[in-house]
Parts: structure tokens; sequence; C-alpha cells
């Protein structure tokens, strides 16, 4: 089965008050789940990837075989990509992790996208996060 995975990550404060936003959706681009999820207090960063390290794991328990990962973080991508390497030690453990959730699908691929057309991922960690301000 093949999935579309949208993901977003932030941090107010950097590091601060941290979320994750997850969208799933099917081959037909049908939203199969969406999640937005306080993460603590974390950085922009320690938050694209937790998001995505959440949102793979929801794939595979969803059977996911292949997925399409979609993110405005240009690091994230450029990093799972192999463009650039990654360099600080918290943001490698994600790295590891990720790499060995990937062991679990027979193909991925890891896109970056403008925050325009992640709106859904994106409005999700602003949702917690406003909640978490305002009450």
């Amino acid at each position: 089965m093949k999935l579309k995975l949208y993901t977003d990550g932030g941090a107010r404060g950097n590091p601060g008050p941290a979320a994750i936003g997850i969208v799933i959706r099917d081959d037909n681009s049908k939203i199969i789940k969406e999640l937005g999820l306080y993460i603590g207090s974390a950085t922009n960063n320690d938050a694209e990837y937790k998001a995505l390290i959440k949102g793979l794991e929801e794939c595979i328990n969803l059977g996911a075989t292949n997925v399409e990962c979609v993110l405005d973080s240009e690091l994230v991508v450029k990093q799972l990509n192999g463009e650039y390497k990654v360099k600080n030690t918290r943001l490698k453990e994600y790295w590891r992790e990720i790499k060995r959730l990937e062991s679990k699908l027979s193909e991925i691929e890891y896109r970056h996208v403008k925050r325009t057309e992640n709106k859904n991922a994106d409005a999700l960690v602003n949702q917690v996060l406003d909640y978490l301000e305002n009450g």
C-alpha cells in the first residue's frame, strides 16, 4: 500500500513549546489520518524530525509498504537524502531512528515543498500551540 505522509514540526521560542502535525493520505489523496501533538520543549529541527518519526510509525501501523514523505523542512529532507551531513548529536539519533523505520518499507521518498504546500500539517502544529497559549 502506498501512502503520502505530510509532516511539520514547530517550536515557539526555539527551543520552546513544540508540536508536530501529521497528515496521511491514500493514493487517491483522501485523508486517512490526522494528528496534532504537543511534544514538550524542543527546537524547530527536533520537532520536524519527531513529526516524521511519528508519521512513519503511523504509516507502518496502517500497513504501508511505500511512503512519499512531504516536508517543508529543507534541512531534514537534504539530511535524509544524503545531501547534507548530520552533525548535531540529537539530530543524528533521530536520523538513525528514521533509517531503522525505513527498513520496514519497500520504498520511501523524501520531498521538500514550500510551507504553502504543507498547509494541513502546519495548521495542526499551530492549532496545538495556540491551544497551549490560549487554553
